[in-house]
């Protein structure tokens, strides 16, 4: 049995961002999460050029192929990235996060790098299915405050020739349903929020805008990106695909 997949996606600037530097992309057989960093203008390339990069595999490759597609895919958005900061060394800091999926049949494969997340819900159970590539440093208080412990991003995409991914290939089945997020959702949001959000928010559309609004009413830190995914069996007609961010600017 084939399975094929209903989603949607949105992203907001949150409340404490001039500008949104998050990118996200949601098509038929591909989706995609980048979380820029780099400045105002650094970010939203960085993000903006991965998924542009990703964009072209949005179509049906063999099972057996599947890791080695999203790989070759993500490994050249880094190579994007590198290219234009050789064209404009003042982009040097730039970088972004890339948690990425490519479905065919019967399985997806998993792409992963940086702090972005996905999760999978399954009979009611959600699990957290990538790890974050952090390590928590301590920072010093400033002006009399305490100093606090903080995650530091150890890998990322950011032109560097070994940034490369995790990668996973999973079966799906259908009644599955996947999260993938920038942490602008998963800092102010909790897993057992999510999971109440996702078990009872039928329509993908609407979960996604729950849980922007909540990540908002949490403080939003910021930017805030959301792909909520349905595994159904075939037979639906396909939506167009969705970009949504800097990318969509």
């Amino acid at each position: 049995m084939r399975v094929a997949i209903r989603y949607a996606a949105g992203s907001n600037v949150g409340r404490a961002r001039e500008n949104n530097e998050d990118s996200a992309y949601a098509g038929p057989w591909l989706l995609a999460v980048a979380d820029g960093m780099g400045g105002h203008v650094g970010g939203e390339i960085a993000s903006s050029l991965t998924v542009q990069t990703l964009a072209p595999i949005d179509a049906e490759v063999p099972q057996d192929t599947l890791v080695e597609t999203l790989e070759r895919a993500v490994l050249s958005a880094n190579q994007a990235i590198a290219q234009r900061v050789e064209q404009e060394p003042a982009l040097q800091s730039m970088g972004t996060t890339c948690t990425a999926m490519l479905w065919s049949g019967t399985h997806l494969a998993l792409a992963h790098i940086g702090d972005s997340r996905a999760y999978m819900l399954r009979e009611s159970i959600l699990y957290q299915i990538t790890e974050d590539h952090t390590l928590e440093k301590m920072l010093t208080g400033e002006d009399g405050a305490a100093p606090h412990l903080a995650n530091r991003l150890v890998r990322v995409l950011d032109g560097k020739p070994d940034r490369k991914p995790d990668l996973s290939l999973r079966e799906a089945l259908p009644g599955d349903r996947y999260l993938l997020c920038s942490d602008g959702l998963s800092g102010p949001v909790d897993a057992e929020t999510m999971h109440q959000v996702l078990t009872t928010q039928q329509d993908p559309e609407g979960a996604v805008q729950t849980l922007i609004d909540l990540a908002n009413q949490g403080g939003g830190p910021d930017n805030i990106t959301v792909i909520v995914v349905d595994v159904i069996t075939e037979g639906v007609e396909a939506r167009p695909p969705v970009v949504v961010g800097a990318a969509e600017r």
